[in-house]
């Protein structure tokens, strides 16, 4: 069983369900600690956070990530128990172990090496792991950069082990992530009996249109680097569920996932402009998920291509797809991000697994990024 198969099995093993690690990044740090990082334990709320340093000055690059993990669901439904580590056919089953144990694993593993070979290094190493990523991750990632900031501490470079690949381990790096915006549009109307229409206003006909001009709009073209925004309906609720009542008023709740072509005060302002065309009596609550960001091909990229090329002998595709991550809160302060793990087929389902094999050779592909950045 090689280190990094082990300190896997041992993060999954500890059922770390959003906000509770569970004692996953007391392990961690055992295995920091023990090569010489500065350790500092950071508990905002009912989140355990930690951020660990290694070197004393020149550029800084973090390894980030996160120890909880979703609910296993039907824990009748797995073929392995879902904190019990189980390898099968070359896979290592368990909650986690893509998203992202797997990758905390390796990332650990990664740095014993290259710091054995490299004691004095130039530069600094650093972990940024939260136990809040899955959840509402107000007190996780976001609170510790706020710390950072306050101690001018400022990371140059930043690899997040999300599971960014598609078939194997390294085809995919994400360097970049699209904006999310919500809204909750309420419609008012009046309610009434449907044989006498005339004396009722029904939302559902009133908003019909306007969802059809929001459906339609081209809100920018994207770019090189993202596709154009998109705007979805999530979901739509009316009415008491009778046949014989015209509801009062409706509810549509919706999601912008957009480009760094737009933001979200222009998207705000054209729904409103959509809207009052219509001459809607409504309502938006808006709330905002992440910021787009993007890194474009420079160090950091370069560093993390090259390392997969000589690990797998592969080219790598660089993509901004997918949902958000916490590399939102860590690049709005000027960081080069990208995310870097492994394969994501099987993240929050039931019997969640990885190949062994890509475990360790993602472990290598992190060696090897180390050794790029700090050549």
């Amino acid at each position: 069983m090689s280190n990094t198969l082990e300190l896997a099995k041992s993060l999954i093993s500890k059922p770390s369900i959003t906000p509770d690690d569970h004692g996953c990044q007391a392990i961690m740090i055992d295995r920091l600690n023990k090569i010489g990082f500065e350790i500092h334990p950071l508990k905002f709320g009912d989140v355990d956070n930690f951020w660990a340093v290694h070197g004393d000055s020149g550029p800084l690059f973090a390894f980030a990530g996160h120890t909880d993990v979703v609910p296993a669901g039907d824990e009748n439904a797995w073929n392995t128990k879902p904190f019990e580590p189980t390898i099968k056919d070359g896979y290592l089953y368990g909650r986690g172990a893509a998203d992202m144990k797997g990758g905390l694993a390796s990332m650990v593993t990664a740095t014993e090496k290259f710091i054995k070979e490299n004691p004095n290094h130039k530069g600094r190493i650093a972990f940024l792991i939260t136990s809040d990523e899955e959840g509402v991750a107000v007190n996780g990632t976001l609170k510790v950069m706020d710390y950072l900031k306050a101690n001018e501490q400022n990371i140059d470079y930043c690899l997040l082990g999300e599971p960014s690949s598609t078939s194997s381990t390294g085809d995919v790096i994400k360097n970049g992530r699209r904006g999310s915006l919500n809204g909750v549009l309420k419609i008012n109307g009046k309610q009434g009996h449907v044989a006498y229409p005339h004396l009722a206003k029904n939302p559902i006909h009133l908003v019909s249109p306007a969802l059809d001009d929001l459906c339609n709009q081209e809100w920018d073209n994207g770019n090189d680097y993202f596709p154009a925004t998109s705007f979805q309906i999530s979901n739509m609720h009316s009415g008491d569920g009778v046949t014989n009542v015209i509801p009062g008023d409706a509810q549509v709740k919706f999601n912008f996932r957009y480009s760094t072509e737009t933001n979200k005060e222009n998207l705000q302002k054209k729904v409103h402009e959509i809207l009052d065309i219509h001459n809607l009596d409504y309502s938006i609550e808006w709330s905002h998920s992440g910021y787009p960001f993007l890194t474009p091909k420079g160090a950091l990229v370069s560093a993390c291509v090259e390392a997969i090329k000589k690990t797998k002998g592969i080219d790598t595709e660089l993509s901004t797809s997918g949902g958000t991550s916490d590399g939102r809160f860590i690049a709005q302060e000027g960081t080069q991000v990208v995310e870097l793990g492994p394969v994501n087929a099987t993240i929050h389902q039931i019997n969640e697994s990885v190949l062994v094999q890509d475990l360790d050779d993602l472990s290598e592909i992190y060696y090897q990024v180390l050794r790029n950045i700090f050549s």
